[in-house]
């Protein structure tokens, strides 16, 4: 093959299949885009779902498919319509690359962009040496030197999704309490980020004590095993003088998360769902108590590139440490392996696929 036109990538060709490292075409440039050299791309549970068939978008596109959302890397390629990146940018993108056209984008509302585009569902991801990006003027942001490769992958979903969750969505204010269930990528973030806003109290909910010891590393000031519900409950209340978290937040997707994120919340209070449903039971949402106690129940998806530059500067300014959350540098054939693994259980904190930083650059 001609290995300035092909490229390795892991690819599967049916859902729930195996993931193989194959050598693809070399993606075409966007003539509104940029191909760019990944150089750090993490593995998350949503890229899982995507894989076992539970997302639309990667359907709808078709097989064989390309895994990967989270990503950071250099520019290679520059579409003749880009104005504002050059080959040899350092670049970090959301995985939603919105259009800037359609009414929720004129409405400020790119996250629910009606025409949005995402590596790794409604086209090829980032799994692979190369990506192409579309829209680049509009949602690539240009990395700060002081930041890596790998601290702005994990900002990617995980980190910049629960950003949104904790700060936009659910206005955490200095002094509030707060209460996360589900301590995996996004739960230990929207840790992290309450830790960061001054919460007064972060709660910590989990199954696993691995992951409540990894949550109370990153600043929970109570954590509460989730062994039975009406358990789980009475200690949030108990651990909140009895009136529940000014905001909880349901990072997991389970119906119990969802459902004791709603009973845990103080009347007036916020509960956020964030983490993407799993499992074949809705939720029982009472929405008696929803009502009496003039709760708001929001929805959080992703992240607006136009806030990314301003996370960006607190990783460079050390005020927030999303690397603190990545627990395995891995091969791209490690990563391939360590989504598949997820059939077992969600990994503690995050895995990032690491690309050689010294590997030359196709141009």
């Amino acid at each position: 093959k001609d290995e300035r036109f092909s490229m390795k990538a892991a690819v599967y060709h049916s859902f729930g299949g195996p993931i193989c490292i194959e050598h693809v075409s070399f993606p075409q440039t966007p003539t509104d885009g940029v191909v760019i050299q990944v150089m750090a791309t993490g593995v998350c549970r949503s890229d899982w779902h995507a894989w076992k068939g539970h997302d639309d978008d990667v359907k709808e596109h078709g097989l064989p498919f390309v895994p990967g959302h989270e990503v950071s890397g250099i520019v290679v390629r520059v579409g003749e319509q880009v104005m504002h990146f050059e080959p040899g940018d350092r670049v970090a993108v959301p995985f939603i690359l919105s259009c800037g056209c359609c009414h929720t984008c004129i409405d400020g509302r790119p996250t629910v962009c009606l025409n949005q585009q995402q590596p790794g569902f409604t086209m090829l991801g980032s799994f692979a040496e190369y990506v192409a990006l579309p829209r680049a003027d509009r949602n690539l942001r240009k990395i700060p030197l002081q930041v890596s490769f790998v601290e702005a992958a994990s900002l990617g979903c995980r980190f910049t999704t629960a950003y949104r969750a904790v700060l936009q969505q659910g206005r955490l204010k200095r002094g509030e309490t707060i209460a996360v269930f589900g301590c995996g990528g996004v739960g230990l973030s929207c840790i992290m980020i309450a830790v960061a806003q001054g919460a007064g109290n972060v709660i910590a909910v989990d199954v696993s004590d691995q992951a409540l010891r990894k949550a109370r590393e990153v600043g929970a000031t109570c954590t509460i095993t989730a062994v039975d519900n009406r358990d789980v409950r009475k200690q949030v209340m108990s651990a909140t003088n009895g009136e529940g978290a000014d905001l909880t937040l349901d990072a997991a997707g389970f119906p119990s998360t969802c459902e004791n994120a709603v009973w845990c919340t103080r009347g007036s209070g916020r509960m956020v769902q964030v983490g993407l449903p799993i499992g074949d039971r809705p939720p029982l949402v009472p929405m008696g108590l929803v009502a009496a106690r003039e709760l708001e129940i929001i929805g959080s998806h992703g992240f607006s590139a136009d806030d990314l530059p301003d996370l960006l500067q607190l990783v460079a300014d050390k005020e927030l440490d999303p690397g603190r959350l990545v627990e395995r540098l891995v091969s791209l054939e490690e990563g391939a392996q360590a989504l598949q693994d997820m059939d077992n259980g969600s990994p503690l904190g995050m895995t990032v696929i690491h690309f050689d930083t010294k590997q030359d650059s196709k141009l």
